[in-house]
């Protein structure tokens, strides 16, 4: 088993209903991150809401250090964002010297400081309860009845919780390090390089799912995680309690986030997911040699507040709700297939 099993996993709900192209231009592909908490008005740091435009997020991060005279790893951020996007994210950065007022349309072309609030402590990574997204989608020529009915099925069932390409680096780079010595690559890149891994085999294990037709279903031995949440059960048998609550997108059986040991299903859900780590040695090695425990994750993706417009023709908008840790990608490519700008001009 190859990187198609990260790279291009199985469809879901069926073949895509047309291509579309992604990101013609930054604006095309917009995003909000959603905290979920409110700044605490007080303490030695400041929460800072930035507005940024085609550009990574480390760089942004790097300049807000420049601008607050501190060092960047002194500087929080929630997640990465795509390059290219406009998104709408917070940082912190340390308070002092540089008082509150002072961040007002703090930026450039690139970016630009929106908001400064003064916060008890630097915001951690994963700190966010979601995303927001709005995104255009052009090319399209697919008739509106089949538009509709597939984002009926995407709205109702949810569509698998794939890891997304930018996952991978650039045409899956970062899969063909995986055997290599982690003590020979830079921190950023062994990070890159483990994240990489642990992704290549949860796809891999959500695709065998999908093959099954039972990646949204509970299966005894599963873990079971509620919407939106990282906390798990197991699933001994799923009686008609459980077994409506996941119809209900309100609980969703998990996949594997590999490190050492077994993973905590058991049953025929623990053989599948076995299995699928024996085609991944390699990975599997890394990852316990990098002292990464067992994590689970969410095989299902619930599609919050989904609507959508037709524009132009052959433009389509799509506006959704994501929980964190989730790609966008992963909705659209249960949709059509992607023709992404960063793909058509390399």
């Amino acid at each position: 088993m190859g990187p198609e099993a990260a790279l291009e996993p199985p469809r879901a709900l069926g073949p895509p209903v047309c291509r579309a192209r992604l990101r013609t231009h930054p604006e095309d592909f917009l995003v909000h991150e959603q905290l979920g908490f409110a700044p605490s008005g007080a303490g030695p740091h400041t929460l800072l809401k930035v507005r940024k435009r085609n550009t990574n997020t480390q760089w942004v991060a790097r300049e807000l250090a420049r601008a607050c005279g501190c060092r960047p790893m002194e500087v929080g951020y929630a997640g990465l964002k795509d390059r290219r996007s406009v998104a709408v994210q917070w940082f912190s950065v340390p308070r002092a010297p540089r008082a509150r007022t002072d961040w007002d349309g703090v930026g450039g072309a690139q970016f630009k400081v929106l908001e400064a609030h003064a916060h008890a402590r630097k915001l951690p990574r994963g700190a966010l309860a979601g995303n927001r997204f709005l995104i255009r989608a052009r090319g399209v020529t697919a008739p509106e009845a089949a538009l509709g009915e597939r984002l009926a099925s995407i709205r109702e069932r949810g569509v698998p919780n794939y890891f997304g390409p930018q996952r991978f680096g650039r045409d899956g780079a970062n899969l063909g390090r995986i055997g290599e010595d982690l003590r020979s690559l830079k921190p950023s890149e062994r990070g890159f390089v483990l994240s990489a891994a642990r992704s290549l085999i949860f796809n891999a294990v959500l695709g065998a799912r999908v093959e099954e037709g039972s990646w949204e279903q509970l299966r005894a031995g599963d873990l079971a995680v509620l919407d939106g949440r990282g906390s798990h059960f197991p699933v001994d048998a799923p009686d008609e309690t459980l077994c409506e609550r996941c119809a209900r997108l309100e609980i969703h059986p998990t996949g594997p986030l590999w490190g050492r040991g077994a993973p905590p299903c058991a049953g025929s859900v623990l053989a599948l997911e076995e299995r699928v780590a024996r085609q991944h040695g390699a990975a599997c090695a890394l990852l316990a040699e990098a002292g990464m425990d067992q994590e689970r994750r969410g095989l299902r993706l619930s599609v919050r507040d989904l609507c959508w417009r037709r524009e132009g023709g052959d433009e389509v908008v799509l506006e959704f709700g994501l929980a964190r840790g989730a790609y966008a990608t992963a909705v659209l490519r249960e949709l059509f297939t992607l023709v992404d700008y960063e793909e058509s001009n390399t």
